[in-house]
């Protein structure tokens, strides 16, 4: 009875212990003042800075420990920053305004439109569909008659009407309408995106249930076919065209020649020779018939459709186009890339196809939200007193609607006569005539950013991933304006003690053995033997100047030996005056003269003073960087519990 109680006492006891443990993340790593930092904290800090979680569960207990003791003198600093009052230096807050300023918008654009639009967009390209559709054309009177008759002949599908016939009589698309619709196959960004959507949100066989309207038109949209996008393929062919040697058209010929080919490969013949042999494509015939990497609907349909058919290593049947008869083989394809590798092309291709449309949409929510109003008394005003005015010369009308609104939105309302005084110093708009549709442009364009802004100025409340972005370069700024303070406004390098340093340190400071020469370079080896003969027939070095080369005697003062292969072939030449047979030298062929050799030496104090004031510089920053941070040391007592670094990274 007693061993069966101590065990279930046990059990209680460790059952408590954890419940009281605290969550990984709530371990405190370390501690200075009243301030705690704990695991989560430091385990962000740290991916941060090395990149990745995964690069960091691959670091040392030593490096978490390294990284803990700088992150724990960061966090000082930055309350530090705070006692100091940082938080109310009006240089400093306004520096972090402006930065709010430039990020914020660009920060809020790249999250609600391009992040979702570029991967909403290579989700939609992982596939690619056959579509079909009839299209509908708004006529003279207007989009009702289009969009009427767009859902009558929907309607009809439903109840059993044929796709393709229905097409072929209503459809406006001249393209598509012979052949029931069919536009062949697409993937995400080549059409319009209510479109694409409709059309990725139907299965294959399908019709979409609505009505879709784009800039062309109304749409009825079905799927045909749907399947896993090859990015690219490549291929070879041999091509037998119509005509024969005379140029007349015998199509039977032809077909006979492509079928010969065609028994010869599959008897084992090999299919590049064939193509060298027979092919009738001057751009791919002496390659085997290789042509490259293609996508989808850079070729042809009818070779498009059969090649992107084949297996890799396969060998088409005989395929007609309008070029004549093809046998086509795959020798590779492309897989789709992962989202990072095709991040830069998606962007591209977002910005120019999609980000309009999705700018144009945030921006109308944004006006509801903000209730945004465009004041038409105000407006009718302007244009009533414009008086044919044109923009830029009109000092008159912004003095005319001072104190009157132009426009509102929560918490803000824009002074019409500042807005015509902007819109005068507006290059864009400078020499055109004020009117209705300027006015609603301009406010347009204005108020998008203006309401951008407002949405901006609450966004460190709602997004944590911005509000730790802003935090950051907050840090920076005050991390910076310490340095200033406690290191660099305190450095102090006078001549005494630059002096002093370069007594201590003069042994760091070598010349290390150096050599000075002139060279001449020629054309061609021919010139330069020609020139050599000349100088060991006593002419003078300098005369060979325009003699023998275009270009002048060059000359070099002391280099390092191992500065290059000129200043090496000088320094093994034995006194002045001393030159060396012709070598190639960056693709020219070069005589050096000796000047002067000199070997390794220290330096004078004057030589050595630049790297000598850098030197002494660094190390009175590191002495003051070194006391700033004992002296918060003392005042906070940071501890450091390196033993629960051995739990980082590890989950709850």
């Amino acid at each position: 009875m007693y061993v069966k109680m101590l065990a279930l006492f046990s059990i209680v006891l460790a059952f408590v212990i954890s419940s009281c443990a605290p969550k990984q993340s709530d371990i405190v790593v370390s501690e200075f003042g009243d301030h705690q930092i704990k695991m989560k904290e430091f385990e962000n800090a740290y991916v941060k800075n090395v990149g990745s979680v995964e690069a960091a569960k691959k670091d040392s207990l030593s490096q978490l420990k390294n990284f803990l003791n700088l992150y724990t003198d960061f966090k000082m600093k930055i309350r530090d920053a705070e006692i100091r009052g940082y938080d109310q230096d009006t240089s400093l807050q306004n520096e972090l305004a402006d930065y709010k300023n430039k990020i914020g918008v660009t920060y809020l654009l790249n999250k609600e439109i391009v992040e979702p639009g570029i991967k909403d967009l290579y989700n939609k390209r992982k596939y690619e569909l056959r579509i079909s559709h009839i299209m509908f054309r708004p006529d003279s009177t207007g989009d009702a008659n289009a969009e009427k008759l767009a859902n009558a002949v929907l309607d009809s599908i439903k109840n059993g009407a044929s796709f393709e016939e229905m097409a072929k009589k209503y459809s406006q698309d001249i393209y598509s309408r012979p052949v029931g619709g069919d536009i062949y196959y697409i993937t995400g960004g080549m059409l319009p995106e209510s479109f694409e959507d409709a059309a990725y949100a139907t299965e294959p066989g399908h019709v979409f249930p609505h009505v879709v309207k784009t800039k062309f038109g109304y749409h009825i949209i079905k799927v045909t076919d749907k399947k896993e996008r090859v990015p690219e393929i490549r291929a070879s062919h041999i091509l037998i065209g119509f005509r024969d040697a005379q140029g007349k058209m015998d199509t039977a010929a032809a077909l006979a020649k492509i079928d010969s080919i065609l028994t010869k490969i599959k008897n084992g013949a090999d299919f590049g020779e064939m193509a060298k042999e027979y092919s009738q494509d001057p751009g791919s015939k002496n390659k085997g018939g290789d042509l490259g990497f293609f996508a989808r609907r850079q070729m042809v349909k009818e070779f498009d459709e059969a090649a992107f058919n084949l297996k890799v290593g396969e060998v088409s049947g005989v395929v007609k186009t309008r070029y004549g008869y093809h046998l086509i083989k795959v020798t590779d394809k492309k897989k789709y890339p992962p989202f990072n590798e095709d991040k830069e092309e998606l962007k591209d291709m977002f910005q120019k196809t999609r980000y309009q449309d999705k700018y144009d949409s945030l921006i109308s929510k944004l006006k509801i939200k903000y209730d945004f109003k465009v004041i038409g008394k105000t407006l009718d005003y302007i244009t009533s007193n414009s008086d044919s005015a044109v923009v830029g010369n009109d000092s008159a009308l912004v003095a005319k609607t001072g104190g009157m609104v132009i426009y509102s939105f929560t918490g803000n309302s824009k002074d019409a006569g500042q807005f015509l005084s902007e819109l005068n110093n507006n290059r864009e708009y400078t020499g055109r005539l004020i009117n209705l549709s300027l006015l609603k442009s301009a406010i347009d364009k204005q108020s998008a950013e203006k309401l951008l802004e407002k949405e901006v100025s609450t966004l460190e409340n709602t997004d944590s991933t911005y509000a730790a972005l802003i935090n950051d370069y907050k840090n920076g700024i005050y991390i910076f304006k310490l340095q200033s303070d406690e290191v660099w406004n305190k450095i102090n390098v006078d001549s005494a003690k630059l002096h002093q340093f370069y007594d201590e340190n003069k042994n760091k400071y070598k010349w290390p053995d150096r050599v000075s020469y002139s060279y001449i370079s020629f054309e061609n080896d021919s010139a330069a033997a020609s020139a050599y003969k000349q100088l060991q027939s006593g002419i003078d070095f300098n005369s060979l100047e325009g003699k023998n080369s275009n270009n002048s005697i060059k000359e070099e003062n002391l280099q390092n030996v191992d500065a290059s292969a000129l200043s090496k072939t000088a320094s093994e030449l034995d006194k002045t005056g001393d030159y060396s047979k012709p070598f190639l030298f960056q693709k020219t062929y070069c005589i050096v003269r000796l000047k002067e050799k000199e070997p390794a030496r220290l330096k004078t104090f004057e030589e050595a003073k630049a790297e000598v004031s850098s030197g002494l510089q660094d190390q009175e920053a590191k002495t003051l960087e070194n006391n700033y941070i004992q002296s918060l040391k003392n005042l906070y007592k940071p501890v450091y519990h390196y033993d629960e670094l051995t739990k980082a990274f590890k989950n709850d």
